[in-house]
């Protein structure tokens, strides 16, 4: 693999998978939209929304970060965007064991958790959600959440919205409160929902190039077996297409290809018998067309490019 390193880049592209027990391979429903996967209720929403603000610059990263109760545990079973039109380039939701600011509610973050801005999360970071592209809402299998506060290392909830072009602040006067609304529930899931995430941190678009494939892979290490169900891109203006595969004893299955210009939504998976198993490699593959005059190099700004899966 060339021109990609293990880890992430910015973090937008997710694979959720779901965790089972350790060590073992659970039976999982085979379709997505099979009745089993509908939950019919959940028992409180939690807003998490930007606090009227006003950025200055082009492409500045704004947190603002929610405490969790501490005393018990609960579970996030959904999300629900709520975003002004053409106003979010992206949002990223964390969850931190430590916040990137312990004194304010909202600061500048950079554009990745560990930036020298100041970080999105000082310790214990986990990206739990991510939204662009006016993807939809999404809503978990049955009986999958993300378990956080309580005994969690995850005590605070930190949302980052990237404002790529301000004008409408600067010119027009507006604010901005887009966020995210979490369904949320205090009943046990029987599985647990995660992230695994795979990004490129470095490469280049050749001007006037009409193909160019950017890749990244990492061995996975853990015990426990998962089970991906979703997987979700993300490239600016010159992806066509996003991939991502596992390869076991040699052989290449492919987990999910689409093109980063549809909604940057989450989709079903290719196998949806597919497990990840102690060994195996995940790969991401994108792929870049370009009819520019100048090379485009991987990065954080809308000038930028990026590849994630």
């Amino acid at each position: 693999m060339a021109d990609g390193r293990c880890g992430c880049w910015l973090g937008l592209v997710l694979a959720v998978a779901v965790w089972g027990t350790h060590g073992s391979g659970q039976d999982w429903p085979q379709d997505v939209d099979h009745a089993l996967y509908r939950r019919q209720n959940h028992e409180g929403a939690l807003d998490i929304l930007m606090p009227d603000v006003s950025p200055e610059k082009h492409d500045t990263y704004l947190c603002y970060k929610v405490p969790l109760d501490q005393s018990k545990s609960s579970y996030i079973v959904g999300f629900q965007p709520k975003v002004a039109k053409n106003t979010a380039h992206h949002i990223l939701l964390y969850g931190c064991k430590v916040p990137g600011s312990k004194d304010k509610e909202l600061w500048k973050c950079g554009e990745m958790s560990g930036s020298s801005i100041q970080p999105t999360c000082w310790e214990g970071s986990n990206i739990m959600y991510a939204w662009a592209h006016n993807a939809p809402s999404l809503q978990l299998p049955k009986d999958v959440g993300f378990k956080v506060g309580g005994s969690t290392n995850i005590k605070y909830l930190v949302m980052q919205v990237h404002y790529m072009d301000v004008t409408k602040f600067t010119k027009g006067g507006a604010t901005d409160h887009s966020g995210i609304s979490l369904q949320m529930t205090d009943t046990p899931q029987k599985y647990l929902a995660g992230i695994y995430l795979l990004g490129v941190n470095d490469g280049t678009i050749p001007a006037h190039s009409k193909e160019t494939k950017l890749e990244t892979a990492c061995r996975y290490r853990d015990h426990i077996v998962f089970h991906p169900f979703a997987f979700r891109t993300h490239a600016h203006k010159l992806g066509t297409v996003v991939s991502g595969y596992r390869i076991r004893n040699g052989v290449w299955e492919e987990i999910g290809k689409r093109s980063p210009q549809l909604p940057q939504m989450f989709y079903p998976v290719s196998d949806k018998a597919m497990t990840i198993r102690y060994g195996d490699i995940l790969a991401a593959r994108c792929t870049y067309k370009s009819d520019l005059n100048h090379d485009v190099s991987i990065g954080a700004t809308g000038a930028d490019e990026m590849c994630n899966f």
